[in-house]
């Protein structure tokens, strides 16, 4: 290995520890009444909340780096305003479900996105994000949601498989968070 690929592999390595170190803690819960499920999850990093911003609504590449999403991609932006489409899959063991939804999505920068979906195989979905800076110097994330999918999802195993996909994207989306951060850095 060349001096220069060295230096590259380390410089990389430096990158990735250091993005994974920028979360302090990663919460999430998920809980299940009726057909509503509802997700809340938050993320305290030490991470400008603009590279936050610049993540959550970099909505054409969320695909690239979110597990379980196969495709999202602007269909419409109206100054704060835009029109997304997203599919991907619901998995757990031998479950698997496609998911498919059109979201109209509000932005407010630098602080909230709310979307709902006005498409797609959720009969309701209602979801937002919200960035903001804490006193400790930290950037807190926190999203919460609420959906009724227009498909059956078992009892328990629809809510691990949803606990376990929104785990793995809120997580990667911290990570990525974390990715841009150091980069910016």
């Amino acid at each position: 290995m060349s001096r220069a690929s060295k230096l590259l592999a380390l410089g990389v390595a430096a990158m990735l520890a250091a993005a994974a170190s920028m979360a302090q803690r990663v919460d999430i819960e998920t809980h299940r009444r009726d057909e509503t499920i509802t997700v809340e999850a938050s993320a305290e990093m030490q991470a400008d909340p603009h590279t936050v911003w610049s993540v959550i609504t970099d909505y054409d590449n969320l695909a690239r780096f979110i597990p379980y999403m196969r495709s999202s991609r602007v269909l419409q932006r109206d100054a704060d305003r835009v029109v997304v489409e997203q599919t991907g899959e619901l998995v757990f063991l031998f479950f698997r479900q496609p998911v498919e939804v059109r979201l109209a999505v509000v932005e407010s920068p630098p602080t909230r996105v709310a979307a709902r979906a006005i498409g797609g195989n959720l009969k309701e979905l209602e979801g937002r994000y919200i960035v903001e800076r804490l006193p400790s110097g930290y950037t807190r994330l926190s999203y919460s949601g609420r959906l009724v999918p227009d498909f059956d999802v078992p009892p328990i195993i629809g809510r691990i498989a949803l606990q376990s996909v929104m785990s793995s994207q809120f997580d990667a989306m911290v990570k990525e968070i974390g990715r841009r951060e150091a980069e910016r850095r």
